[in-house]
């Protein structure tokens, strides 16, 4: 299974999840685990997703997921697992 990281940060609002989740389920995208939290109204959110089915057109669903964060006035990113890892290591 290829999994992907999703993070999500910005000023709390109403719909948030609601509006990425549901993004995630009409392209067929399982969530596999989500963490979120709210810190003085500043949102932070994230999610391990299955990228199996979207291996081919990755590239197209993180542009498209971060331009859904400008519409949520969100930064929102989508890094493969791996990348992201190797991003966070200590």
């Amino acid at each position: 299974m290829k999994r992907a990281v999703i993070t999500v940060v910005g000023k709390d609002s109403v719909g948030i999840i609601a509006s990425i989740c549901t993004y995630l389920a009409d392209r067929g995208i399982n969530i596999l685990d989500i963490s979120q939290t709210i810190v003085d109204g500043y949102f932070n959110m994230m999610m391990v997703i299955d990228a199996t089915s979207i291996d081919d057109q990755f590239a197209s669903v993180s542009k498209d997921i971060k331009k859904l964060g400008r519409q949520l006035g969100m930064d929102i990113h989508c890094q493969k697992e791996e990348i992201f890892e190797s991003m966070h290591r200590i």
